[in-house]
Order: C-alpha cells, then sequence, then structure tokens
C-alpha cells in the first residue's frame, strides 16, 4: 500500500506472484505436515496480497478496463439536458427482427443495437407507461444474452420480468410495442402464450433460479443437445428467501445453469425511504454485494495460474484450486455463492459489451456442470438522465414527456386510496406508540414510505419477503406491539402459511392491510388482487372487512388500530376516493360544512350500514313504487362496488317506477352481518351481492348464511352472487377489466331488470336457430 511509482507496484506484485510460485514447490515436500497449514493460509494470504496490490494500481492494465467501465457509468450519469432525445434512426435495429438476425454484427455495431434498443424502450413506454427504469439497466445485458445464446432452444428467465422490454423489442415483438400493457396489446411481462421466446412466465419475483434449474434437470433427462438455462435474478428479487431454497438446491444436484445477479442497489420501491434500518436498501446482502470488487484480477491471475499449474504435479494442482476458491473469497466476498455451491463470477460491469459477451460465451461453452452465479453491477433508469436522478429511478411510470422525463399526470384530483390509508394509520399512530408499520419491498405501492418519513423508527421494511413480513408481524404482537403488514393483495400470496399458522391459529392481533384489491389494469393477471377474500375467508379467528369510500377507509384503519381480540384484514382497491361532493349526491353523507372528516372513527366489527333506501335518490311521488315483494330490489356491496351499485339503483327507479331498490354496505364479510342480511331478504324479493373478488368470497358466504339460515326456502327470494368470472383478466385499464367482468353499473343494472322480467334474457338455442 505504500509502494507510489508505477515500477515499485509492478515489481512487487512479480515478487508476490515468485513467493507463490516457491510456496508451491515446498508444499510438495511438506504437504503432510503441520508446517504445510501454515504454509497454506501464508500462501493464501500472499495471493490475496498479489491479487489487491494489482487489482488497486491506477495505471494497472488489469484494472483499465474497470476503471473505464466506471468513468462511463459516470459520464452517462451527467449528460447534460434537457431537453433529451434519441437517435433520429435506428438502422441496426431495423435490421434485427429475431435473435437470430444479431449473430452476424461485430461489437461497435452491438453497442449501437443496445443504444437504439434503449431509445426505443423509452419511446414506447413515455406513449404507453410501463416499467421504465428496470428494462433501461438491462438493455446491454439483453443484447449480450441474445446474441451469446440460442433463444428458444436455450432458455432464459427473467425473475419479475417487468424488465423485459428490450428482450420483447428483440423477439419479434417491436411492432406491437404501442400496444404494451393496453387492451388487446402485449403483456408487460413475459408471458408463455405471447412468444416462444418467453421461456417462463412470471410477474411476481424470485421465481427464476427454481424455474431454469428445472428447465435444466429437464432437459439432461431428456438428453436435449443443449442445455443452457439462463436466469437473470435482480438484487431486490434476491431478497426473497425461495431464491435461497432454489441456490441450494442447484448446488447440491449440480444443475448446469447460469444465475446472473443483476444488482443495481434498488430493493425497494422507492429505495431510501426512511425507516428502522435507515434510508439503504433494505437488504444486508445488497450491503454484502456492494463490498465486492471487479474481478478482472482473478480472471487474469487464473489464466497465469492455469499455465504455471500445468508444471506441476497433480497434488500442488489440486492444492492450487484450493487456494484459489479461498482467495477469491477473501478479496472478493464470493465465498457465500461458493458454499451454496455456486461458481461465482464477478463483479462485472452490465453496461460494458466488451467484457459481457466474452465471459458469458466462456460460461456458455464451459464442460462444468457445476452451476455458476455471474455477479453483474449496472444502474437502474442506465442512460436516461431523469430515470437515473429520480428518487424511485422512474421504476413505474405512465405517460411522461421523453424530452424532459416529467410524468403527464392529472393535476388536482382527489387523493389516492394508498395515500388516505397512511395518512389514517399516522393518525393512528400519533395516538398510540406501539402502532408499527411493516412492508416488504414496496413503501411507496403500500404508503409507508409517507408513514416512514413521519415514524421512521416504527417503519420496517423486510426486502421482498411476504413471509418473513408476516411471521415477524406475529411476533411483534406477540410483545404487545400492533403491526400493520402493508402488502398488495396478490402478494399475501406468497404468505398465506403465515397467516395460517402463526397468525390465525394463535389469534395474535395483527393487522393486515391489502392494497391494490380488485383489479389493477394494467399490470394483469399476476397482480389482480382477486382471490383474497376466497383463499382468506376460509380462516377462522380472522376479521375480514373493506371500505366503501374514503371516510370508511379512515374508519377501518381507526378500527383494527383499536381492534386487539384477533387478527383483522383489511383490503381497498388501487384507485382515488370519491370527494366531498359526490360522497354527499351519491352516497348520501351529510358532511359538515361541506368537508370530509379529517380523522377516522372507530365502528362496531361485524355491522353494515343501509346507505340507500327505495326511492331515495329521485321523486318518491308514485305510490306504485315496490308494492308488491317482487319489485323490491336489494342489492348488497362489499367495498367500493358500491358506488356501481348506488349508480345502477338510481338509473333502475329512473327506469321503471314500479321498482324499488335498497343499497346497502356490508362493510365486513367476517363476522357477517346476518341481522342485515336477515332485514334484506325477509323485505326483498331480490337480493344481489356485489364484490370485488373471485368465485369463493363474499358472495358465497351471504349465499351459505342464506341457506342455513332458510331465507331461501319458500322461494319468495331470487338471489346472485357478482363477482369476478372464473377466468384470467389481461391487460386492460381497471374500468375496461370490470366491463369484461360485468361488474360496472349497467351489469348491475342488467341483472336488475332480468330478475324482475323487465327485459328477456336471449334463450341460446333460439339464438342460434335464428
Amino acid at each position: 500500500n505504500n509502494l507510489k511509482s508505477r515500477t515499485e507496484r509492478k515489481n512487487s506484485t512479480s515478487s508476490c506472484k515468485i513467493a507463490i510460485a516457491c510456496l508451491l514447490c515446498l508444499t510438495r515436500v511438506q504437504r503432510e505436515s503441520s508446517i504445510f497449514r501454515m504454509h497454506f493460509h501464508v500462501f493464501s494470504l500472499l495471493l490475496a496480497t498479489a491479487t489487491s496490490v494489482h487489482a488497486f494500481a491506477p495505471n494497472s492494465k488489469v484494472n483499465n478496463n474497470a476503471r473505464t467501465s466506471a468513468l462511463r457509468m459516470a459520464e452517462v450519469s451527467n449528460i447534460s439536458g434537457p431537453p433529451f432525445s434519441g437517435p433520429s434512426s435506428k438502422p441496426i435495429l431495423d435490421s434485427v427482427k429475431y435473435p437470430s438476425d444479431m449473430k452476424r454484427l461485430n461489437m461497435r455495431e452491438l453497442k449501437q443495437l443496445a443504444h437504439e434498443v434503449r431509445w426505443e424502450v423509452l419511446e414506447s413506454v413515455s406513449k404507453t407507461g410501463g416499467h421504465l427504469s428496470s428494462s433501461l439497466g438491462v438493455t446491454e445485458l439483453t443484447v449480450a444474452l441474445h446474441y451469446v445464446f440460442d433463444m428458444p432452444e436455450d432458455d432464459i428467465i427473467w425473475d419479475v420480468a417487468h424488465q423485459c422490454y428490450p428482450h420483447k423489442i428483440l423477439t419479434g415483438r417491436r411492432d406491437k410495442m404501442s400496444g404494451l400493457r393496453q387492451l388487446g396489446g402485449i403483456s408487460g411481462f413475459c408471458k408463455r402464450k405471447e412468444s416462444e421466446y418467453d421461456s417462463f412466465g412470471a410477474g411476481h419475483s424470485t421465481t427464476s433460479i427454481s424455474a431454469a434449474q428445472g428447465m435444466s434437470i429437464a432437459k439432461s433427462l431428456l438428453n436435449k443437445r443443449k442445455n443452457n438455462c439462463v436466469a437473470v435474478i435482480g438484487d431486490g428479487a434476491i431478497t426473497g428467501g425461495m431464491a435461497y431454497e432454489a441456490m441450494n438446491s442447484a448446488g447440491y444436484l449440480r444443475s448446469r445453469m447460469i444465475v446472473i445477479l443483476n444488482d443495481n442497489g434498488q430493493v425497494s420501491l422507492p429505495t431510501g425511504t426512511p425507516s428502522a434500518g435507515g434510508t439503504v436498501p433494505a437488504s444486508q446482502l445488497s450491503a454484502y454485494t456492494s463490498k465486492l470488487l471487479v474481478s478482472k484480477p482473478f480472471q487474469d491471475f487464473r489464466d497465469f495460474a492455469k499455465s504455471f499449474n500445468k508444471l506441476l504435479p497433480e497434488g500442488i494442482q489440486d492444492v492450487n484450486k484450493r487456494i484459489d476458491e479461498y482467495a477469491r473469497g477473501i478479496v472478493s466476498g464470493g465465498t457465500l455463492f461458493e458454499e451454496l455451491g455456486f461458481y461465482y463470477v464477478g463483479p462485472v460491469d452490465g453496461h460494458d459489451l466488451d467484457n459481457l459477451i466474452p465471459i458469458l460465451e466462456k460460461l456458455r461453452d464451459s464442460p462444468n456442470d457445476k452451476p455458476v452465479l455471474l455477479h453483474l453491477k449496472t444502474i437502474k433508469g442506465y442512460g436516461y438522465p431523469p430515470a437515473e436522478a429520480a428518487s424511485d429511478k422512474m421504476h413505474g411510470v405512465g405517460k411522461f414527456n421523453l424530452a424532459t422525463g416529467m410524468q403527464l399526470k392529472k393535476s388536482g384530483g382527489t387523493p389516492s386510496f394508498t395515500s388516505i390509508f397512511a395518512n389514517a394509520l399516522i393518525d393512528a399512530a400519533v395516538e398510540d406508540r406501539s402502532v408499527v408499520g411493516i412492508t416488504a419491498a414496496m413503501p411507496g405501492g403500500t404508503g409507508m414510505d409517507i408513514f416512514g418519513r413521519r415514524f421512521p423508527k416504527r417503519t420496517f421494511d423486510v426486502g421482498i419477503a411476504e413471509q418473513h413480513a408476516v411471521c415477524m408481524a406475529a411476533g411483534m404482537a406477540c410483545e404487545g406491539l400492533k403491526p400493520f403488514c402493508c402488502v398488495y393483495s396478490t402478494f399475501l400470496q406468497r404468505g398465506y402459511d403465515q397467516v395460517v399458522h402463526d397468525v390465525a391459529i394463535q389469534n395474535l392481533p395483527v393487522r393486515l392491510i391489502l392494497d391494490r384489491a380488485g383489479f389493477v389494469g394494467n399490470d394483469g393477471p399476476t397482480h389482480h388482487g382477486c382471490y383474497d377474500l376466497s383463499y382468506l375467508g376460509c380462516i377462522p379467528n380472522l376479521t375480514i372487512m373493506s371500505p366503501s369510500d374514503e371516510i370508511e377507509l379512515k374508519n377501518m384503519v381507526m378500527t383494527c388500530a383499536a381492534f386487539d381480540d384477533g387478527p383483522t384484514v383489511l383490503r381497498y382497491p388501487r384507485g382515488n376516493g370519491y370527494g366531498a361532493e359526490k360522497l354527499q349526491s351519491l352516497f348520501g353523507y351529510k358532511l359538515e360544512n361541506g368537508e370530509i372528516p379529517a380523522k377516522g372513527e372507530v365502528i362496531e366489527i361485524g355491522k353494515g350500514r343501509i346507505v340507500r333506501g327505495p326511492g331515495a335518490m329521485i321523486d318518491t311521488s308514485s305510490s306504485t313504487r315496490g308494492k308488491e315483494r317482487k319489485d323490491r330490489v336489494a342489492i348488497l356491496a362489499f367495498g367500493t362496488r358500491l358506488h356501481e351499485a348506488l349508480i345502477a339503483a338510481n338509473e333502475v327507479e329512473e327506469l321503471d317506477d314500479r321498482l324499488s331498490v335498497t343499497v346497502a354496505d356490508a362493510r365486513f364479510m367476517k363476522p357477517l352481518d346476518v341481522d342485515l342480511v336477515r332485514e334484506l331478504a325477509d323485505d326483498h324479493g331480490v337480493l344481489i351481492t356485489v364484490e370485488e373478488g373471485s368465485i369463493g368470497g363474499f358472495g358465497d358466504h351471504v349465499l351459505h348464511f342464506l341457506s342455513l339460515d332458510g331465507l331461501m326456502d319458500d322461494g319468495n327470494l331470487k338471489f346472485r352472487p357478482m363477482v369476478m368470472p372464473d377466468t384470467y383478466f389481461e391487460t386492460a385499464t381497471q374500468h375496461e377489466q370490470y366491463d369484461q367482468a360485468g361488474l360496472n353499473s349497467q351489469h348491475i343494472r342488467g341483472t336488475i331488470l332480468r330478475l324482475t322480467k323487465r327485459i328477456k334474457v336471449p334463450v341460446l338455442e333460439e339464438v342460434e336457430a335464428e
């Protein structure tokens, strides 16, 4: 470390290599003695010293590529602007429709292709919205993978697959990018039915290594000619426990596969949210990998060692292999992955095609069956300064101005349900110091970023680890805290066993907060919150509630905070509140000074409410309205479909002066307000339930009670549950998806008119005959 001149550093490195060679010879004679063990450790230390000196030398040829890459990456981060603009034409990309077209390109053309693909992504996403920065960060990697490997014979599995836009562009879907995440368009994730180049579908994280291992085993057992399976996983996704289950298995079974760790330091969305762990990425693994050194010196030393090793006896060669293994662990920290049975390579600059392509080619052509982990360092949002500078790196964006990076959002409007929840939780936390918030790498999506700015020491981001989040919340509840475990509805699926085994069976007062319940829009079937009512409704001890509007949401947050007799579930959709004007005109609220209450109030567990009586919103002068039971209709809504039910009720009564429609808000699925259900069933000829969930949810619970209570035995009650049909709904807007599912106001109106025989239901045989 004290050597100053280039000559001194060079001589020092040479001296270390000579010392290592001498020790190798010594070990042959003394390998059976205690002196051998001492020499072995000295050898390791000298190896680490030699490679460290060589690596850190400012003018070292070995380190030159790494320093050049770092400088280039820094330069990209400081591009002047705005306005920002891409190439006026894309001649290389125009010549590439499928990966096979890339094989003829030279290195200069591949670099130009990466540049053109990056701007193709930017131009497309600026018009449609989507996951931007993840795709920008893997553009060079995508080009390298498709140049080196032969899809679809080789398999490339993208974990989460939100970074797959460059992959889609290079696999025959460039002309479909205008329909990205739109109704009838292509998905924002990989989908096997969309393209033969999508080896494995995704949307959730931490699945790629397991899938790649399964494919590798299958190729081997089926004696397929080639067995190249590549899993690309980010430093966020690798925080999930399933990744380590898969790596442990792959090392044990010696499955031939390549795992590429895309390390960009962005674990949570957004990374940097104040929490109990500070503002650093929510992962000790991320801190670990950030300390790893550029590994070019190791590759050079291995080349030297292999050449020199051939001159030595076999016993010395074995020793040399062991020393190489331990030295890499000492200097680079790769031992973690080595101990799991992987051969570790890296870190490598993931934006440097000059190094990346040869490394991938060597890994592809290696006859070794041992799994490999290639560690890449990348920049999320690379090549687009607005993304690199943003706190969330422009991870998920709506339409935006390409020249400035400014997103085209509607001005004004009402607050989102997410922000309403977060601020209500702050109100609860101000009054009760035992209230804490937990999120699984989604602080922005769940409102924990808002809560964290106010209460950083009471905010816990555990990374992409829902199982751990739920069980940790159970542990907190055991000691008297009031944990609010805030996850997307779709992601709680990964913590289901913990809900049953660790929370419900022990009846612990954990508050499960499910954001994005119901349809979510453009992210499609992997992200819809369709199933929570079905898979949670069957678990004893759970209290399940869903607000119909922002006032109810505030009330339910306070109710959860006050309820300590068992676990609670609060689910609400993606979207915004309705605002004071609509709450008064449609929902019938009597707001003081026309303002929404600032704080929520505790409501009675298991009690619903009637929101609208017969004729409540129109002229009630008709003396014939609802005279006969068959003309009296009740709608029992659970969640924000209440809005659509109220609109439908008004429309039906305007259409027919004999029909009366009562609309009730169930509030709770468990415990069900059986008194309210009885009241509606006894006084109406038609009862309709409406919810934002799949078959097996709220409507089934109501029907189960009606049957057991004998309320349908006399044949005077027609019952219809309106739920999401038993199918998957692809990308579209939320309104379009509810239209497809038949859950908007016109569908509720149509159901009422059919059940009251105001319109004739077509008979299939008659339609076919015509």
